[in-house]
């Protein structure tokens, strides 16, 4: 079966464009082909992106108290999850938690809010956030994620230098109102039509594990390319406690695997972003992932913890690629960390319980 994907990506390569068939194909292949999946997937993420990966820092700019339902968000109304909660960062707070992304290897800087969608003055509060980050780091990107636009809005987050603006459809359409119900699917479409109207690149993916059948999963990649988003992030669920989602467990790190290749076949010259919950699902097949996907967040999430921040950078080196934006670095070989041999301290020899 190896062999059929390797021709879906010569396809591909020459010009043509993997089918719905083709993407059900990807998700349901037996795992006994996993490795010779991601290689080729992997070919496409090498014609098109080399072995650059982008990384991303996020910056929470307002956490919690959103009057949105999201059944599957730890800031959703009704969520009993023990996030942080704040109400806005200030500039000169913003600017600080950006540059500790930014001097950890982040390129773009993702400046979210939960909520609805900001008022005008919200919007300049993010102009002027926007404004001080390019005064201070001329060649970062930024991306907004703010929520629901209003008219205008885009037109003034671009005149103030933001480059992207992030808004995921999140689901199907089949399936967005059993997720949500405080606004519509309609609705998120709108928002990123507004973004793309004003010239911000349109970032919008999915979360896997809500629930979603194969054929939802397809219908949700198909639509993000129909929107012809810049980037899609490709998000696990995180069952929070409080949330109605919690202990939700439908994914295994070979499902979110073929997950973030079928992102890869259906919109192969996209970034393919790893996001939220990787890991917590990927687990071990983290750096395999990075053979499919482009980009990664750097660190922490909106109200949970990622893996350390040096251990991202680390997993880049080791499989061989490059962070975007530091292509010349030294070789990854000079820049590498030193690991230092841990005595063994337990188990045989000793009174302390064994590593096992």
């Amino acid at each position: 079966m190896s062999a059929q994907f390797d021709q879906l990506a010569t396809t591909i390569l020459a010009g043509g464009a993997a089918s719905e068939a083709d993407a059900l194909a990807v998700l349901r292949a037996p795992d006994a082909d996993l490795v010779g999946l991601v290689a080729a997937a992997g070919r496409l993420r090498r014609e098109h992106f080399g072995n650059t990966v982008k990384v991303n820092y996020l910056v929470n700019l307002k956490s919690g108290l959103c009057p949105e339902n999201c059944n599957y968000c730890s800031q959703a109304l009704g969520s009993d999850a023990p996030i942080l909660k704040y109400s806005w960062l200030s500039k000169d707070e913003t600017l600080q938690q950006a540059g500790a992304g930014l001097r950890g290897g982040a390129t773009r800087v993702c400046m979210v809010s939960s909520g609805r969608g900001p008022s005008n003055r919200d919007i300049e509060k993010v102009a002027e956030m926007t404004e001080a980050l390019k005064d201070e780091y001329p060649d970062v990107e930024v991306c907004a994620c703010l929520g629901l636009l209003k008219d205008g809005q885009a037109e003034r987050l671009k005149e103030a230098g933001v480059d992207a603006y992030n808004h995921n459809i999140n689901t199907a359409e089949s399936h967005h109102d059993t997720i949500v119900q405080t606004h519509t699917y309609d609705d998120r479409v709108e928002t990123i039509g507004r973004a793309k109207s004003a010239g911000l690149s349109p970032c919008s993916g999915l979360i896997a594990g809500l629930g979603e059948t194969d054929e939802q999963l397809v219908e949700a990649l198909f639509a993000l390319k129909a929107l012809d988003s810049d980037s899609i992030p490709v998000n696990f669920l995180m069952p929070f406690d409080g949330t109605p989602f919690e202990n939700t467990w439908e994914l295994s790190p070979t499902r979110c695997l073929k997950i973030l290749a079928m992102a890869r076949f259906v919109c192969p010259d996209k970034e393919i972003r790893i996001a939220g919950g990787r890991e917590m699902h990927l687990r071990s097949l983290q750096a395999l992932a990075l053979h499919v996907a482009n980009s990664i967040f750097l660190g922490d999430y909106l109200t949970s913890e990622g893996q350390e921040a040096k251990a991202d950078i680390e997993m880049i080196r080791d499989n061989g690629f490059v962070i975007l934006g530091a292509e010349d670095a030294l070789d990854p070989a000079a820049e590498a960390t030193e690991h230092d041999p841990a005595i063994r301290r337990r188990g045989a020899g000793t009174e302390v319980a064994a590593n096992a």
